[in-house]
């Protein structure tokens, strides 16, 4: 934190605008410390905070449009690219589609709150092809919300960010080994639960030869296309006579389709 703050001071609001807007952009540089520590310094009157807001919003909006220019004009290829990078690639466009489908502008409101969401939001608003006006609405009001609200816990714990400031001091290099420990865990979890995911998925699977063989036989399978919406506008090609289907419909009491034939299920 005391690093933090000698940044703000030797360069004030700048390294704020600047760095806000290369962590939207998608650079790993996070930036609530850096929110904190502008909130921190807004409450012993050392900056403005409506000023710090302003910039950060700013920052955040412009990153923001670029997103949503991608997606506009790239399609769903922006967000499975994004995905693929993710550590849950596997779940990430369909989770992150639908929440975006369901909830619509208003999961801009919250994206930048929901790790995995904030990357995908704005791609997805253009690929939904909202209104810029309205785009530009909802994000700016999620970015304030957002913004504001690391600011104002950085000014309202300033006295506690401080003593949180000198126990790091304290700790040192600790510090550093401690939080990479931790954030190697993660990975290390994520990783050993997609593999167990994707084991699990191979058990069970069938091959395109595999298929072929079944539908030359003459054999009756059903078989459901479970691609998002998005995906299959994007790519509308199927395996001739697959249903294509929503995956929330696979639970339902009467399947549409006969209970006695075989299923075979893909997607993406």
């Amino acid at each position: 934190m005391h690093a933090l703050i000698d940044i703000l001071v030797a360069h004030g609001y700048a390294i704020l605008l600047g760095w806000v807007f290369l962590e939207q952009l998608g650079l790993p540089v996070p930036s609530i410390p850096l929110l904190l520590a502008t909130g921190a310094m807004a409450g012993v009157g050392r900056m403005n905070f409506v000023y710090a807001l302003l910039l950060a919003t700013v920052a955040s909006v412009t990153a923001d449009v670029l997103w949503y220019e991608l997606g506009r004009r790239k399609g769903v290829k922006v967000v499975q690219w994004l995905c693929r990078i993710s550590l849950e690639p596997d779940s990430c466009v369909r989770r992150t589609e639908g929440i975006f489908e369901r909830q619509g502008a208003k999961s801009l409101l919250i994206a930048k709150f929901i790790p995995g969401l904030n990357a995908v939001a704005t791609p997805l608003a253009g690929i939904f092809r909202m209104k810029l006006e309205k785009f530009l609405l909802y994000d700016a009001l999620g970015a304030a919300l957002w913004a504001g609200s690391f600011l104002a816990c950085g000014m309202i714990f300033s006295n506690q960010l401080e003593v949180a400031a000198r126990w790091a001091s304290t700790l040192g290099g600790w510090l550093i080994v401690i939080l990479f420990v931790a954030l190697a865990g993660y990975i290390l979890f994520k990783f050993y639960t997609r593999r167990k995911f994707l084991r699990d998925l191979r058990i069970a699977r069938i091959t395109v030869d595999e298929l072929k063989q079944k539908i030359d036989a003459g054999e009756e399978v059903t078989i459901v296309d479970l691609r998002h919406s998005l995906d299959f506008e994007a790519d509308p090609e199927t395996i001739p006579g697959a249903l294509h289907l929503d995956s929330k419909r696979l639970s339902e009491a009467e399947p549409p389709w006969p209970p006695e034939r075989e299923i075979i299920l893909y997607c993406t």
